[in-house]
């Protein structure tokens, strides 16, 4: 099955990019209207294999493999029910993005095109003790637009229509997250006029053929 070559691919480059350190971080893929396939619980993303996986009910109900599914099943599961669109969930730990997380600042102000049309708003989830409902409260008043999330003190979420589109959007939220911390070392950022950014948006709708969220644009 292609699914679980890419799958176990991107486990070991979340954890070869830092993305992750040690057992964390978790990773799934909706397979069909019935299951999801999961990374297991303790268990290392650079060390990973296809008999590791664990397959389970949209109620977190294990329906094939050996190990503990991942404590934060919750969110995953959360993300799957509410959006038909979102076919695979990312949770990891990338460096900067998270210390922006834990200095408490989301990325909602339009600093860079690609991040603009890409991600859109990035908020700030109010912090939850990890693996309780607590999480999937945090992330509810934004999991119906949001391509990604940050997690206070905590980490980062990115939600794609595939694995590849999930890692993608980790990636650039946290090559995001370093050149704004390597501008704020030499100043401040400037941010995209208004009126350039609603030209931006026509490019990216009618160009791109982008259909982004009213909800989801950035503003000034």
């Amino acid at each position: 099955m292609r699914n679980l070559k890419v799958f176990i691919d991107i486990c070991h480059k979340l954890y070869n990019d830092c993305y992750v350190a040690a057992l964390d971080g978790n990773v799934s893929v909706r397979l069909d209207d019935k299951s999801i396939l999961i990374t297991p619980s303790a268990k290392c993303k650079g060390n990973l294999i296809e008999q590791d996986l664990i397959i389970v009910d949209y109620d977190g109900n294990i329906l094939e493999g050996n190990g503990k599914i991942s404590t934060e099943s919750k969110l995953h599961l959360f993300a799957y029910k509410h959006r038909k669109d979102i076919n695979a969930v990312i949770h990891a730990h990338p460096v900067y993005a998270t210390a922006f997380a834990a200095m408490g600042e989301d990325f909602t102000k339009p600093i860079f095109p690609e991040v603009v049309l890409t991600l859109g708003k990035v908020h700030l989830c109010k912090y939850a003790t990890p693996s309780t409902n607590e999480v999937t409260e945090s992330i509810k008043p934004y999991i119906e637009y949001a391509n990604a999330l940050l997690l206070e003190n905590h980490g980062a979420v990115t939600f794609g229509k595939n694995l590849e589109d999930a890692f993608n959007k980790m990636e650039k939220l946290e090559h995001t997250a370093k050149t704004i911390s390597i501008i704020r070392s030499m100043g401040k950022e400037n941010l995209i006029p208004l009126n350039k950014l609603s030209e931006l948006y026509e490019i990216g709708e009618n160009v791109y053929k982008l259909n982004i969220d009213k909800r989801n644009r950035m503003d000034i």
